[in-house]
């Protein structure tokens, strides 16, 4: 157990977290293993550490253009290796475009 817990402290760069209450510890206490869980699954599917894994898909980035006709969300161009992850990790591809707001016409 210490020995997993030290990994998942350095794969996740996790800082020490102090909690009083029993409820809170054993919340902490899972939510740390399922973080370890996932990164054991994502690097099992793909072949890849995590440290790769993290280092392609942190790529992904959503940018928000705004002009007269108003603000678009937009992610950032799909690269070959990321749809190859998200395939491995049956994961769907995110929207091109996340949201469109219109400008609001101006009454005078």
């Amino acid at each position: 157990m210490e020995a997993a817990w030290r990994t998942l402290k350095m794969t996740l760069e996790l800082r020490p977290v102090y909690h009083r209450l029993e409820t809170r510890i054993r919340a902490h206490v899972v939510l740390c293993w399922l973080a370890l869980m996932l990164v054991r699954i994502a690097g099992y599917r793909t072949g890849e550490t995590w440290a790769e894994l993290r280092k392609e898909l942190g790529r992904i980035h959503v940018g928000r253009f705004e002009g007269e006709a108003g603000t678009v969300w937009r992610r950032t161009a799909r690269r070959p290796a990321v749809a190859t992850l998200l395939s491995a990790l049956k994961i769907a591809e995110p929207p091109v475009v996340f949201r469109i707001n219109p400008a609001r016409k101006r009454v005078m």
